[in-house]
């Protein structure tokens, strides 16, 4: 058992358990934007249907990621594809605070900025509206959940299980209070940007060499 302890295995779970972390809150973060503009009634139900979609979709993910990324070429893909994950990231991190406090309140259905309403400046919205966009936004957040995560645990399959229960307990158990815990310290975020642009740099090197061979051959052919 001690022989699966070794140095690499510790950093890939330390990876994962950031990238998680990270996304988890970034999810939260989505989902509560959308729902902040709803009535309170309708709230609690399409937050639910949101974390609801984004396990399942992680799920589904994580059975067709593994198998893909034995395809050459398409580590390299998903490295690239990471990329603009971070892009994304690094923008969202940049989010105004008033917005962030709107998502909060919607998930947690609290007045934190103490104006007397919950989520009461968000732009309003149906529940229709509200629900099509959090889909969404769980289908592209789920899939850079799991290209993340597989590309931290890289040849150690129970990393990539650990991950992805992690993943899921942490949006169904935990969102509201991750989001909180990234938005008050915003330096684990940068952390898990950073661990996340260092996986998809490392999916990059790996699948370029992964497609060298072949790239040479037609050349040469």
């Amino acid at each position: 058992m001690f022989d699966l302890i070794t140095p690499s295995v510790l950093s890939a779970f330390f990876q994962v358990i950031m990238i998680d972390l990270v996304l988890a809150g970034d999810n939260a973060i989505v989902i509560g934007l959308a729902a902040a503009g709803l009535p309170k009634e309708q709230r609690a139900k399409v937050i639910l249907i949101g974390i609801a979609a984004a396990t399942i979709l992680r799920i589904l993910f994580a059975v067709m990621t593994t198998q893909l990324l034995q395809i050459v070429g398409l580590l390299l893909a998903g490295g690239l594809l990471l990329l603009w994950v971070c892009w994304k990231m690094w923008r969202e991190l940049r989010t105004p605070h008033e917005e962030i406090v709107e998502a909060e309140e919607a998930l947690t259905e609290t007045d934190i900025n103490a104006d007397g309403t919950v989520a009461g400046k968000a732009p309003r919205k149906t529940f229709a509206q509200a629900t099509w966009q959090i889909i969404i936004a769980d289908v592209s957040m789920s899939l850079d959940n799991v290209l993340a995560v597989a590309g931290a645990a890289r040849d150690h399959p129970y990393v990539l299980i650990f991950g992805l229960v992690l993943s899921i307990a942490l949006m169904g158990l935990a969102a509201s209070y991750i989001a909180n815990l990234l938005q008050r310290h915003r330096w684990i975020a940068y952390i898990g940007l950073a661990i996340i642009l260092y996986v998809a740099l490392e999916m990059i090197y790996r699948g370029s060499l992964e497609i060298l061979p072949y790239a040479r051959a037609f050349i040469g052919g």
